[in-house]
This record gives structure tokens, C-alpha cells and sequence, in this order.
């Protein structure tokens, strides 16, 4: 499969997420804005969450990164329609690229569309990209510190995915820090445990996510 490499346009978010948001929902289509850091498992949570999801719905995925095509082309080799949007340096994606690359895509032919922001804890929880729902990704080998350092990620979200959870016994991480951080920041906002390589944790996540792009689509 092709696939399609692009490049960030810069220019400022004001009405243009709104705008995206509008030309989703003309088409019934569910964007999940997938945030976290660099190797906390985002590719690899959403080619898992394709898999439990792709026999519900039609899927599409946008990848971005600085540069290169890497994760792209895992998604790809699963028959999925994927872009790669390269932002040659900056550090979240903008909704005037979401909009440019939109075209890209047989929105008609699709019910969710997953954006994998770039990899970075600040600037992308600043910036709307006309999603509908946000996830964001948080690893064990990261630290259980960062909810508290970085509280900004973890308030603007609609759900917390804690991934690789079966390094728990290698870390010394602490679960209910991470919990009562985060509930202190986001009260009611549902945290998923989480391990790609042992399923824990998938199926229910993988199930809010589909009642949750139900609502969105209806």
C-alpha cells in the first residue's frame, strides 16, 4: 500500500480545528487524537486497537512525526489507509495540517480516523485539531512522576491509557501515585492498565473506545 507523506503547515489553529471538526461530522467520522511521549507505545497501542476494532468499523490513521515514514508503514502493512504527516521540526501537529490532509482520505468510506500526535508531554495538549475524543498514552518505563510534572496532558484528555504495564516488576513505579495524580487533575476521566504484548487491559479499553465513537457517529 502507498502511502502518502505530507508535510506540517504552520499557521495558527483559531477556527480551522472547528472547521475540521465540521467536515468529520458531514461525513460521520469519529477523530481519536492519540498523545503521549516518544516510545510510550502509541503505534503500537493503536495497531492493537485496530485489530479489536476493525471488524466495527472502518479505519484510517494518521501518523506524525518529525520526519521519516517508520510507523506509517507498520500501519499500512495491515491494510489500513494511513498519511504520514512529517512536521520537519516542530512539536505537535496543527489542525490547518489535519485539514490539508483530510482530502487524502475516502472519508465516506471510513467511521475513525486515529491521529498519533508527535511524541512530546507539552505542546500537543495545547493545540485543538478537531478531534472528538483524546487519548492519551503513558508508559511504566517513564516514571510515575509525570501527571504531577505535567499536568496540562492529563486534564485535556478524555481518557488515560497506562501501556506496558508488564514492566511493572522491572520499575519501580508507583500505581496509586499515578492514580490519585491524575484523578486530582481529570476527576472521573477513566484510566485503562495496559500491556501490548500480553493483551492486558485491550479488550476494555478497546470496547470504551467503540461506545464512545458510537456516540460520536450518532
Amino acid at each position: 500500500m502507498e502511502i502518502k507523506v505530507l508535510h506540517q503547515v504552520m499557521e495558527w489553529n483559531d477556527d480551522v480545528s472547528a472547521q475540521v471538526r465540521e467536515t468529520l461530522q458531514d461525513h460521520k467520522v469519529c477523530l481519536i487524537n492519540v498523545m503521549g511521549s516518544p516510545g510510550a507505545g502509541k503505534t503500537s497501542l493503536i495497531t492493537a486497537l485496530i485489530g479489536r476494532l476493525r471488524q466495527q468499523f472502518a479505519i484510517g490513521v494518521i501518523e506524525g512525526d518529525i520526519t521519516g515514514q517508520i510507523d506509517a508503514e507498520k500501519i499500512a502493512a495491515l491494510n489500513i489507509p494511513a498519511v504520514q504527516l512529517n512536521t520537519d521540526g516542530a512539536c505537535h501537529i496543527e489542525a490547518m495540517s489535519i485539514q490539508h490532509i483530510l482530502p487524502q482520505f475516502d472519508l465516506d468510506a471510513l467511521d475513525v480516523l486515529f491521529v498519533e500526535n508527535i511524541g512530546n508531554l507539552v505542546c500537543p495538549a495545547e493545540f485543538d485539531i478537531g478531534e472528538n475524543f483524546r487519548l492519551t498514552v503513558l508508559s511504566i518505563p517513564e516514571g510515575d512522576d509525570k501527571v504531577a510534572k505535567y499536568p496540562l496532558m492529563f486534564t485535556d484528555t478524555d481518557c488515560l491509557a497506562l501501556t506496558k504495564c508488564d514492566m511493572l516488576p522491572y520499575f519501580d513505579f508507583d500505581l496509586d501515585r499515578v492514580a490519585a495524580d491524575y484523578r486530582g487533575v481529570n476527576p472521573g476521566g477513566p484510566l485503562f492498565r495496559l500491556s501490548t504484548r500480553t493483551g492486558e487491559g485491550l479488550d476494555e479499553l478497546a470496547g470504551h473506545l467503540a461506545g464512545r465513537i458510537r456516540a460520536a457517529l450518532a
